[in-house]
């Protein structure tokens, strides 16, 4: 991706930011007025590096804004299937305020989205730079207590939650097996193995999947060991059940693969629990 981007002309690196790498750049005279993360945050190893690196390059009028999954959404629908590998940190919109802030940057406005299955874009500036909290901000911080983030009793409770989940979730293809029904999985995402490894699913309920991704049509999923092939196996094999595995993505998927209903065939989503749609 960086190759493609210098490509075509946009000034790119290639490097691990933190506090190094931003050094370098404000040595060089860069300063942003607008600093835009999208989905990198949670993945970070070194938090606190990599925050007192925007800190650094970001200008004194400057405005940062990093996207990423919502902690208060991934638990109150059960989204425990993207926590997995990749991921290092899971946030609440109170949790990054206190991150931040310690690196001299005030969050000081939130916006909710969609995407992930629930996402929070939060807007940030340095410390005395005049900006109030917003109401969004407010209510934000609000929510978030109430629903108990800031203890723990909150956190055990996701786990129960979690339990139940792969219950409904064996319980919807055990009787699908037994009933002789024939179901396959659409998608082969991170989130899909934490799912099927946690619940014990393999070749035994799902006989395959497919994506539409090259790179990953005949290989194996891990641990599950299904098999993963084109999107036109579907066509061949005329499933009664397809299980999207990208759960966040079920209208995109369903739509594209709308040719499954035509033989009565149903599409399965299998957060916040099993459902057909």
């Amino acid at each position: 991706m960086a190759r493609a981007a210098a490509d075509r002309g946009v000034d790119t690196r290639v490097a691990f930011f933190g506090v190094d790498e931003a050094r370098k750049l404000a040595a060089e005279g860069y300063a942003a007025d607008l600093l835009f993360g999208k989905n990198v945050l949670a993945q970070v190893p070194d938090l606190n590096d990599f925050v007192a690196g925007l800190a650094i390059v970001l200008k004194k009028t400057g405005v940062l804004t990093i996207e990423f999954p919502h902690l208060m959404r991934l638990m109150a629908e059960n989204q425990f299937d993207t926590i997995y590998h990749e991921h290092f940190s899971y946030f609440s919109f109170g949790a990054a305020t206190r991150i931040f802030a310690a690196h001299g940057i005030t969050l000081y406005d939130v916006e909710e989205l969609p995407t992930h299955g629930g996402s929070i874009r939060i807007f940030g500036c340095h410390e005395g730079a005049g900006r109030q909290l917003s109401e969004r901000a407010k209510a934000m911080l609000d929510r978030e207590d109430a629903a108990g983030l800031n203890g723990l009793s909150v956190y055990a409770r996701f786990a129960e939650q979690v339990k139940e989940t792969k219950r409904k979730l064996l319980a919807f293809l055990i009787e699908a097996k037994r009933n002789g029904k024939q179901v396959a999985a659409y998608g082969a995402p991170g989130k899909g193995n934490t799912l099927l490894n946690y619940c014990g699913i393999g070749t035994d309920f799902i006989d395959y999947t497919v994506d539409r991704n090259p790179y990953k049509q005949g290989t194996f999923l891990p641990g599950s060991r299904i098999p993963v092939y084109a999107p036109d196996h579907i066509l061949e094999t005329q499933p009664d059940y397809v299980l999207i595995l990208p759960w966040n993505l079920r209208q995109e998927i369903s739509s594209q693969m709308s040719v499954v209903r035509q033989w009565g065939g149903q599409f399965v989503v299998p957060i916040p629990e099993a459902a057909v749609i």
